[in-house]
């Protein structure tokens, strides 16, 4: 299979997949006779009609879309194993014009996880949280403040997010924010009105956003695979016992790998708080 990978400085994977025209031609003509088969034709029973006569009723665009969508996911496929690939997303998928009698091409790109350097975070970490300890006669001591030591973190660790993680997780926090002013009756214009806010303002603020907890949930599986903390099943158990409602209970046992996940990173935030 004829495929190439281009990797960007961010870590950004770009594959760029050709599909044999044969193989293209081997699917169209197996949708195509299942359409033969299943087609009604004035003067003809079902499935009598001439294979002519029924391709000449057929909506071309509609059948390369249906052996794109057979091929394509196969030949990603190929393409990662062939290069020894982890993808840690779904691809965001570009086709190139699919000319007839021709290969067809496609751009996935991707990423796999991106390589941290914790780079002594801990002795930092502990400049912010030495001040907790400070035992003060006569005095609650204070708690260690969640945002301080979030931050010491980050500017104390190494890492570079592939900008097309930032994307999707942009993208994400858009539709979702988008989805909220539906539910309270109002346009993008009258909520960017009432928040003095720009299209463009609200992109950057969530780039900004989406850059420190993409940044944080990396950094937070990275400390918990050094650390070795993990989640025992019982755990697991006690979280979904705790559930308000039955709804909820349920919603949480048929997600138990999501739940266990969230778990070890609360772990792993105390385990900081604690330092």
């Amino acid at each position: 299979m004829a495929n190439t990978i281009k990797r960007e400085e961010d870590g950004t994977i770009i594959l760029t997949v050709t599909i044999p025209v044969v193989e293209v031609e081997k699917i169209k003509s197996v949708i195509i006779d299942e359409y033969v088969k299943n087609a009604e034709l004035p003067g003809f029973r079902k499935g009598k009609a001439p294979k002519k006569a029924v391709e000449k009723n057929l909506d071309k665009e509609k059948i390369k879309e249906e052996v794109l969508k057979k091929l394509l996911p196969q030949h990603y496929i190929m393409a990662v194993t062939e290069n020894k690939l982890n993808p840690i997303m779904n691809p965001k998928i570009h086709v190139h014009k699919l000319e007839d009698d021709k290969d067809w091409k496609f751009e996935a790109t991707t990423c796999e996880a991106p390589e941290i350097d914790l780079n002594g975070y801990k002795e930092n970490i502990k400049k912010i949280t030495a001040k907790t300890k400070i035992v003060i006669p006569g005095k609650e001591p204070s708690q260690v403040n969640f945002d301080d030591v979030v931050k010491e973190l980050l500017d104390s660790v190494k890492i570079k997010i592939p900008k097309v993680i930032l994307e999707q997780e942009v993208d994400r926090l858009l539709a979702q924010t988008l989805e909220e002013i539906k539910k309270l009756g109002l346009s993008l214009e009258q909520y960017l009105s009432s928040t003095k806010k720009t299209a463009a303002d609200l992109r950057t603020e969530y780039e900004q956003k989406a850059d420190a907890d993409v940044k944080l949930e990396f950094t937070l599986q990275k400390i918990a695979q050094t650390e070795k903390i993990t989640v025992e099943e019982k755990e697991i158990d006690e979280a979904i016992n705790q559930a308000k409602t039955a709804a909820e209970k349920q919603n949480l046992t048929s997600n138990r790998y999501l739940l266990a996940g969230i778990l070890r990173q609360q772990k792993t935030l105390d385990f900081l708080r604690s330092l």
